[in-house]
């Protein structure tokens, strides 16, 4: 961090018995069973990166902080009184000054057809939970296991929404389903989000998608938001299959590792 150079003084100053500041150390905001937060954490820990792990849920403390910063979402990544929403890792790496090269996103042609493949999985595995299950969290996350299969699909919808003018908020991320919904209400909803992205992408005459939308953390390339799209949908269909693992349920159908190569989700599923 830049520190200011004294005045010039015509005699030495006294020794002060003040220790010396200490440079800014990097924390990360995350809670659990959040997907960028689980990459962020597993990115810098694989460049070698130290930092401050804090879990923000039940810690008053660390909202306390989020709320100074000005930070509105997660994971956020702080030095000092900077921090970043890591939405980006482009914008982390600038942010900690780190050069490392990052992997290409997949074309948009794949990409959608990756997201027509997670959704329907997604659906798929929904429509196996019992419907009392839908209704628990899930370890230590204080979101239904209903609104994270909800959540898989509503990612994609606020993508379409934003492509359409309406910008992407980071508001939407907090939407849960309508408390009447059942298991087949969310996967039947699911596959019409599904429906609207291929018919979406059926309809687009740029299809390199450079240009650039409206997003909670700045303008950026539609290219990059669907990326972001694709593998976050990706991950939480992962952690679906997770839930229905752990009450005895085989998924229907698993995705595989080759099923989601190209898609940039973290190497676990759940943390």
């Amino acid at each position: 961090m830049p520190t200011s150079s004294p005045s010039p003084s015509p005699s030495p100053s006294p020794p002060s018995s003040a220790a010396p500041a200490q440079p800014a150390h990097i924390k990360v905001f995350w809670q659990p069973g959040c997907s960028s937060c689980l990459r962020t954490k597993e990115f810098l820990t694989k460049q070698g990166i130290a930092y401050e792990s804090i879990n923000v849920q039940d810690n008053d403390a660390a909202l306390a902080e989020l709320l100074r910063l000005g930070a509105r979402g997660l994971p956020v990544v702080s030095l000092g009184d900077r921090f970043t929403l890591c939405q980006s890792f482009g914008d982390l790496l600038k942010f900690i000054d780190v050069k490392t090269r990052l992997s290409d996103a997949l074309p948009p042609a794949e990409l959608v057809a990756k997201i027509d493949l997670v959704l329907t999985a997604a659906a798929r595995y929904t429509r196996q939970f019992p419907e009392a299950q839908l209704k628990l969290q899930f370890r230590d996350r204080k979101r239904t296991q209903g609104a994270t299969a909800f959540h898989a699909f509503r990612v994609v919808e606020m993508t379409l929404d934003a492509a359409d003018g309406e910008g992407l908020h980071v508001e939407g991320f907090r939407d849960v389903p309508p408390a009447d919904w059942s298991g087949n209400d969310i996967a039947d909803w699911g596959l019409q989000v599904r429906d609207r992205a291929l018919a979406w992408w059926a309809a687009q005459t740029d299809r390199e998608l450079a240009y650039s939308i409206s997003t909670y953390y700045g303008d950026r390339p539609l290219h990059d938001v669907l990326d972001r799209t694709a593998w976050h949908a990706a991950q939480h269909t992962r952690q679906l299959m997770l839930m229905l693992e752990s009450i005895g349920i085989a998924p229907d159908r698993p995705l595989t590792a080759e099923d989601l190569r190209g898609l940039p989700v973290p190497d676990e599923v759940w943390g």
